[in-house]
C-alpha cells in the first residue's frame, strides 16, 4: 500500500475512534501492514499536525493515539457542551496519587498512608472509572487490590503509568514556591 494512502487511512481510523487507538488495533483493521509502517505514518501525522496552527493535535495517550483539542480551548468547549469540568476533591486526588504511585495496593495500605478511612473515596474513584479492581490479594480476608485504569491515563493525558513525574521532579517543582508553601498552614 502506498505511504500517502496508508497515512490517510490511519488518520481516518484515529479520527473515527472514540477512544485512543493503539497500533495493534490499527494493524487488526489493516491487512498485511507491519507495525513499523504504521508507527512511521503516525509519527509523520504527529509532526504534520504539530506544525499546523490548528485547535487540535494528534497525541499519544493511554497507550494509543487520539486527536485532542488543545488545552487552551477547553473552557469554550465545556460551555458548548454545557458540562462542568470533572472536579476531584483533595481527598480523591490524594488517594488517586497513592494508587498511581503504589499500585497494586489494598485499601488498608492506602488508609495507613492517608491516616483516615478511604472507603467513600475509593467508591467515588471507581464510579468515575479512574481506578479499577485488579483482583484480590492472597492474604487473610482476601482484600481487594486497586490500580489505575486506562481511563486514568486518558483523563490525565498520559501515555502510560511511567509518564507520571518522579518524586524528584515533583520536589524540583516545589523548590520555586515561596517559603512556607509546603507547610500545613499554607494548605
Amino acid at each position: 500500500m502506498e505511504g500517502k494512502r496508508l497515512k490517510s487511512i490511519i488518520e481516518s481510523l484515529v479520527f473515527a475512534s472514540e477512544n485512543p487507538l493503539g497500533i495493534d488495533s490499527i494493524q487488526g483493521v489493516l491487512e498485511n501492514v507491519d507495525k513499523m509502517a504504521i508507527q512511521r505514518c503516525i509519527d509523520e501525522l504527529i509532526e504534520e499536525y504539530g506544525q499546523l496552527d490548528r485547535s487540535f493535535h494528534l497525541v499519544k495517550v493511554a497507550e494509543g493515539f487520539q486527536f485532542r483539542t488543545k488545552p487552551e480551548y477547553a473552557q469554550r468547549i465545556q460551555r458548548l457542551r454545557k458540562t462542568k469540568a470533572t472536579r476531584l476533591t483533595k481527598a480523591a486526588l490524594e488517594t488517586l496519587a497513592i494508587i498511581a504511585y503504589k499500585q497494586p495496593i489494598i485499601r488498608a495500605e492506602i488508609e495507613a498512608i492517608r491516616g483516615v478511612d478511604s472507603g467513600w473515596v475509593l467508591h467515588a474513584l471507581l464510579e468515575k472509572k479512574l481506578i479499577r479492581i485488579m483482583g484480590r490479594k492472597v492474604m487473610p480476608g482476601r482484600p481487594i487490590v486497586y490500580g489505575t485504569s486506562k481511563y486514568f491515563l486518558e483523563f490525565f493525558g498520559l501515555e502510560n503509568i511511567s509518564s507520571l513525574p518522579t518524586l524528584r521532579e515533583i520536589q524540583e517543582l516545589g523548590e520555586g514556591e515561596p517559603e512556607g508553601a509546603n507547610s500545613k498552614e499554607a494548605v
